[in-house]
């Protein structure tokens, strides 16, 4: 595997692989690899003849200056499981290379970012739309890999794909999960042991909604998912929102659209460390 710091040699090294006809796939990552974004690696490189892994992170998708000063920060560790996944190229690049001059450039797709995240976590959506869009730029692949635990993630990068008319293939993979249910997360690292297993808890929750559900309401079962946490002493919901799988709009009965999607925020510990997870209900 090879290390790339720089645009120009990263277009330089996949121009080869180009003009040889080769397929390109692509796993945006902000470091700190966990199992998920392995198995993301593991698929590009079965699907595509050259696997291109970023490792960067962006700091326009952080509006909490302390949130991106935690983030674990693992190059070295990260090289190496990549290097085992059998991926091509690694791209490593500083802040200065991504951002000579600030990107003033404004994303914009209504409802899918304006609503749980895009809500919360102002700029986020256009900082993740600014480092994606650069990266497409970049490597030009015929595939991208996402996580699905990042469920909103995914569907605003589909409205800017259509919106920039890019030819390219977006492609969605299950959510990875450690052996209590955790979806893994690069956040996980900075729980502690009692925390950890605190956080074990959102997903069992979930689980438990979805026979809940059967019998009532989804106003009903949005309230036993959130109070059903918050019973938790070291877990509280930001929020938790049942939405149409497709458009993420608000859903007020299970009639109202053929895939419904359980999204959720949780602040875990006394430092606090915020965890997304989402559970699907129908289609």
């Amino acid at each position: 595997m090879k290390t790339i710091i720089t645009i120009n040699e990263l277009r330089a090294a996949l121009s080869v692989f180009r003009e040889a006809g080769k397929t390109i796939g692509l796993v945006p990552t902000m470091g700190a690899l966990h199992e998920g974004h392995a198995s993301l690696v593991r698929r590009s490189v079965a699907e595509n003849d050259v696997t291109v892994v970023s490792i960067f992170l962006n700091p326009t998708q952080f509006n909490d200056k302390n949130d991106l000063e935690r983030y674990p920060r693992t190059l070295e560790a990260d090289c190496q499981l990549l290097d085992a996944c059998h991926a091509d190229i690694a791209f490593a690049p500083s802040v200065q290379e991504i951002y000579p001059e600030p990107d003033t450039r404004h994303f914009s797709y209504p409802p899918t970012d304006e609503v749980m995240e895009g809500a919360r976590r102002p700029g986020h959506f256009n900082g993740v739309c600014q480092i994606v869009s650069k990266l497409f730029d970049y490597v030009q692949p015929d595939r991208a890999y996402f996580g699905e635990k990042d469920f909103q993630q995914i569907a605003v990068i589909r409205r800017m794909v259509d919106d920039l008319g890019l030819k390219l293939q977006i492609v969605p993979c299950p959510v990875v999960r450690e052996e209590s249910g955790l979806a893994r997360s690069s956040r996980n690292s900075l729980l502690s042991p009692l925390e950890h297993r605190a956080a074990a808890h959102i997903y069992r929750v979930l689980q438990w909604s979805l026979p809940f559900a059967e019998d009532h309401s989804v106003a009903q079962t949005l309230q036993f998912v959130v109070d059903a946490i918050n019973a938790h002493p070291e877990l509280e919901v930001e929020y938790y929102s049942i939405v149409d799988g497709d458009t993420l709009a608000d859903v007020n009965e299970w009639t109202d659209a053929p895939h419904i999607v359980g999204c959720i925020t949780v602040y875990c510990g006394s430092k606090p460390i915020r965890l997304i997870d989402h559970i699907r209900y129908k289609g």
